[in-house]
């Protein structure tokens, strides 16, 4: 989206939607603290050993289009999503006022104030996001560590991850590939599950 229309607008969307949704999974980790920590702490390792494992399979089997063939599909949804646009306009052109066919005044205010791009970078980016293994993983963080660091933590990692997204997507793309972003991803896993086996469950990371 940042390549197509404005990336001020395409990052305030996409950082309100990864900071709702890290805020939101924060909150159903800390509700899992009335479990004791025992419990959550080896339930957590055992899922980052599981991320990790799951991560290099998937990423031993990519090909090296992987990125490219992901990149075409979120083009195509988003030229899908134009089109749905441009037939709303359409539909909602200026027209006849005093015939009643002209759009609400309401609905054009609103617009003033909200954009239809920030719309769709918000929906899209929260949809994609929840339910992955960054927000399962920031809510088993939430479990066993200080939540607020967590929030906190979790919302500059996004953070720097959309920027670079939006300052050169593309590029970064062309350059480093998905499969070995997703290795790289699941080393990281299996070497915090690894060093949780010599931590005490009583002393966070």
């Amino acid at each position: 989206m940042a390549m197509r229309y404005n990336r001020l607008t395409v990052l305030a969307g996409a950082m309100l939607a990864l900071g709702l949704m890290t805020c939101l999974s924060v909150l159903f980790g800390y509700a899992t603290t009335v479990i004791p920590r025992i419990y959550t702490y080896y339930v957590s390792t055992a899922l980052f050993a599981i991320f990790g494992i799951r991560m290099l399979r998937e990423g031993l089997k990519m090909n090296a289009d992987e990125g490219q063939e992901e990149l075409e599909e979120v083009q195509a949804e988003l030229k899908k999503k134009d089109e749905e646009l441009q037939r709303m306009k359409l539909l909602n052109g200026p027209g006849d006022m005093e015939a009643g066919t002209g759009p609400a005044i309401p609905q054009k205010r609103c617009l003033h104030f909200i954009s239809p791009i920030f719309v769709q970078a918000f929906t899209l980016t929260f949809l994609a996001e929840w339910g992955d293994r960054s927000q399962l993983t920031t809510i088993v963080l939430a479990a066993r560590e200080d939540p607020c660091g967590v929030a906190v933590g979790g919302t500059l990692g996004h953070s720097l991850c959309t920027g670079l997204a939006v300052i050169g997507g593309r590029m970064i793309a062309q350059k480093i590939s998905v499969r070995t972003v997703t290795i790289i991803g699941g080393i990281v896993f299996l070497a915090f599950a690894f060093s949780a086996l010599f931590i005490s469950p009583d002393v966070g990371f």
